[in-house]
């Protein structure tokens, strides 16, 4: 596709952790007056859109440009609908770049999709790695950094991962971390969890020496099969008897307690099960927690930057900064590992660490300066300085 004017840059996102990453970023390209107009396309992904209203209220995002409005489906299913309908938008809108963040469906879809279209394609958050191709998200990431034009990193490590798959170093750029700027810029509107649990209408006893403890749960491994399911609840029982829990249950762990019955196992006075919460309502529950239990990316990373301990339910990570340098321990789902955690947690404190580097809150304005330089090279024929 030839480019015979700046285009727009075309702005993806398509599930929770996207707005996240796009809100900081969108804000430094329109005010940057080097870049062309940002336009934002929503795929439409994630599947509870009155949540995602509140969260583009929460992130001070505006509304989206473009809405594909696809939906949930199979993994096969949702990737090709959403290239369905992004290729028209990008034949129409004839972009400078497609900006894509994270991980997840629509991240791979609209790259492949500006890709075949000979579009630009710059993916935010590159060359993370769990080395689990078991996980959708690690296949997700290692093609779409494999057919990016440009690959913004959040921590130095990513570069090396990065050269060893054989990408060109003079395309990657350590920028930071878009999740922390928007963490840091909405930390003074955060909710309290005593108003969180007022305006549910629960009650807990928070006032106990170890706090509370803040729990979200939702990757295949640990709810979608009954034993591992059963496993994790099991956990969660064990864990409220030395500390209250508060579990905002994602809709698809609901569901699968559901269908294997196992509702009466959170008829716990000291476990409180509350629907999906929205984004001031989470760092409020994580900044006020004494440990968080998490399997969630994103958690990991917010939790170090609030020097929150976290233990993570899964065997591997994708985000080694957050155990090398942050608050996070790996512990999986082996019942006697986590309690072990959790119990030096609480009688130590746990694993404060420290806050990684660029992790700063400019991690928006740096890839709109390096973007705005990248884009004048391909107009004028310079060299990037």
């Amino acid at each position: 596709m030839a480019q015979t004017e700046a285009g727009p840059l075309l702005c993806v996102v398509g599930a929770r952790p996207n707005f996240m990453k796009m809100a900081p970023l969108l804000k430094a390209f329109r005010t940057h007056p080097e870049l062309p107009k940002a336009v934002l396309v929503h795929t439409g992904q994630h599947y509870d859109f009155a949540l995602n209203d509140q969260l583009f209220v929460d992130l001070e995002l505006p509304s989206p440009d473009v809405n594909l409005e696809v939906g949930s489906g199979t993994h096969a299913a949702q990737t090709a609908e959403i290239m369905r309908r992004f290729e028209p938008v990008v034949i129409d809108r004839k972009p400078s770049c497609v900006i894509v963040v994270g991980d997840v469906n629509s991240t791979l879809a609209c790259s492949l999709v500006a890709a075949k279209l000979q579009v630009p394609v710059a993916h935010v958050e590159a060359g993370l790695r769990s080395y689990d191709r078991s996980m959708p998200e690690e296949i997700n990431r290692v093609l779409t950094d494999r057919i990016s034009d440009l690959l913004y990193t959040t921590e130095r490590n990513a570069e090396a991962n990065l050269a060893k798959e054989g990408i060109d170093g003079h395309q990657v750029q350590f920028v930071g971390n878009l999740m922390i700027d928007s963490l840091l810029a909405a930390l003074p509107k955060a909710v309290a969890v005593s108003d969180l649990l007022r305006r549910e209408g629960r009650e807990l006893g928070l006032n106990g020496s170890h706090g509370h403890a803040a729990v979200t749960l939702h990757r295949p491994s640990n709810v979608d099969d009954a034993e591992a399911l059963s496993n994790v609840l099991t956990i969660l029982a064990d864990v409220a008897d030395r500390l209250p829990v508060i579990w905002p249950v994602h809709p698809r762990t609901r569901a699968k307690i559901a269908e294997f019955g196992y509702e009466g196992r959170l008829e716990n006075p000291r476990i409180v099960c509350l629907p999906p919460q929205g984004y001031l309502e989470m760092i409020g529950l994580m900044r006020d927690a004494s440990v968080v239990l998490t399997d969630s990316g994103g958690i990991q990373e917010e939790t170090t930057a609030l020097g929150i301990p976290c233990l993570t339910m899964r065997p591997n990570t994708e985000r080694p900064i957050t155990v090398d340098q942050g608050t996070n321990l790996v512990v999986g789902s082996d019942r006697r590992r986590v309690l072990t955690a959790l119990d030096e947690t609480l009688r130590t404190g746990g694993k404060r660490g420290r806050v990684p580097e660029f992790w700063d809150g400019m991690a928006a304005q740096r890839i709109a300066d390096h973007l705005a330089k990248w884009l004048a090279t391909r107009t004028t024929g310079k060299p990037l300085q």
